[in-house]
């Protein structure tokens, strides 16, 4: 059983019926507010990126990870 829509749906867009679009000015504030947010954030986002990155391949293989942490103590209480 198919069902049809009987009536158009009832939501509008920020753009009321018109095409939507920015202006230059708009276009000019977004832009500073990205280069702006950027700037913010640039160390601790890279930071954060490479954190994530090592957790992501560190993740994809825990035991492997465990096995060589395991070795690591091993091999420095002995030489300890």
């Amino acid at each position: 059983m198919t069902h049809t829509p009987t009536s158009p749906p009832t939501w509008d867009t920020a753009s009321l019926g018109r095409p939507a679009g920015a202006s230059a000015l708009e276009h000019s504030a977004l832009s500073a507010h990205l280069s702006d947010c950027g700037a913010r954030r640039g160390r601790l986002r890279d930071l954060r990126s490479g954190a994530d990155g090592l957790r992501q391949v560190l993740s994809a293989r825990v035991v492997s990870t465990a096995l060589v942490l395991t070795l690591l103590l091993g091999a420095m209480w002995l030489l300890s």
